[in-house]
């Protein structure tokens, strides 16, 4: 299972996880919720209290990824492969342009 935090204008919004069957969840954090009702990170997933679950990365998230080249240079400096989109976000989304950042969650064997 890869997880990774979601922040919104630098505070928390939520978790998104792809599951080792690779289905793929995003939960806004119940915090973010009460404070933040209408400051949704995209259009297409509301601010509410309960998991949106897809078996693909939802497109929001897949716009993060870099394409062309910039995604032939991140696949090559990392060793990800171009289908692994939730590798690619975990990888190259921590400093995005925008509003929305993916930070990687490490499972306790790679701390």
């Amino acid at each position: 299972m890869r997880q990774g935090k979601v922040y919104y204008k630098n505070q928390l919004a939520g978790i998104i996880t792809e599951s080792d069957e690779g289905e793929f969840v995003f939960q806004y954090d119940h915090q973010y919720v009460v404070d933040h009702p209408y400051e949704f990170i995209t259009f297409t997933m509301p601010v509410v209290d309960k998991p949106y679950i897809d078996k693909q990365l939802f497109p929001f998230f897949e716009g993060l990824i870099p394409e062309g080249w910039l995604l032939d240079i991140a696949s090559r400096n990392w060793k990800i492969h171009q289908n692994d989109r939730m590798g690619l976000l975990l990888a190259c989304c921590q400093n995005c342009i925008g509003a929305v950042s993916v930070v990687p969650i490490l499972e306790e064997d790679e701390k």
